[in-house]
């Protein structure tokens, strides 16, 4: 999407990524509200959980590099919330919303 303004413009990205965005964004507002303190943990639950994928086995063969590819950071976060006292089901709301968005980055990433 391109709006231009005079000589400049400004590009966004498609509305549905958009939709989404904001989608994300209203959940994960609404999900820090619950929590009485340290209402920002949400945010980072979700950006470390969604942000970090990685690859954990690589194979060289004659049509290309294969990369199989796995979302640490959901694992991580995943582990620490199972076995720490202060788990709070928001908290596992934002980093299973993470998970989402690991697996479209995933999906990425093999297509």
């Amino acid at each position: 999407m391109e709006f231009k303004f005079g000589d400049g413009s400004l590009f966004l990205p498609p509305l549905h990524i958009t939709i989404i965005a904001i989608t994300i964004i209203f959940l994960l507002v609404r999900w820090s509200k619950q929590l009485e303190t340290r209402r920002f943990t949400i945010f980072f639950y979700f950006l470390i959980s969604s942000t970090y994928i990685t690859p954990i086995f690589s194979l060289s063969t004659k049509e290309g590099v294969f990369q199989l590819w796995v979302p640490l950071g959901f694992i991580v976060v995943f582990f620490y919330l199972f076995r720490s006292e202060r788990n709070h089901p928001a908290k596992m709301k934002a980093s299973i919303l993470g998970l989402s968005i690991a697996i479209y980055q995933l999906i990425l990433q093999y297509f």
